[in-house]
C-alpha cells in the first residue's frame, strides 16, 4: 500500500524538477523545438525529393556554377 504513495511522490518531485529546469534554462526548451521543427522540415524535404525527377550530378553543378 506504500508503493502508491511513493509513486505519487516520485512524480511530483520529477514535475516540480522538470518545471524548474525549463524555467531557468528557457534554452533547453528553445533548443529542442528549433531542432524539432528542422528535423520535420528536413523529413518534409526528402519527401518532396522523392517525389520529383532525378537530375545527374553534373546537371546540379551546372546549376550551381551558374549554367542552364
Amino acid at each position: 500500500m506504500g508503493q502508491p504513495i511513493e509513486n505519487e511522490k516520485l512524480k511530483a518531485l520529477l514535475k516540480s524538477a522538470i518545471v524548474e529546469v525549463l524555467e531557468e534554462r528557457q534554452d533547453l526548451l528553445q533548443d529542442a523545438v528549433a531542432a524539432a521543427l528542422e528535423d520535420v522540415g528536413m523529413a518534409r524535404a526528402i519527401a518532396q525529393g522523392e517525389r520529383t525527377p532525378h537530375v545527374s550530378r553534373a546537371d546540379v553543378f551546372s546549376s550551381l556554377d551558374g549554367g542552364e
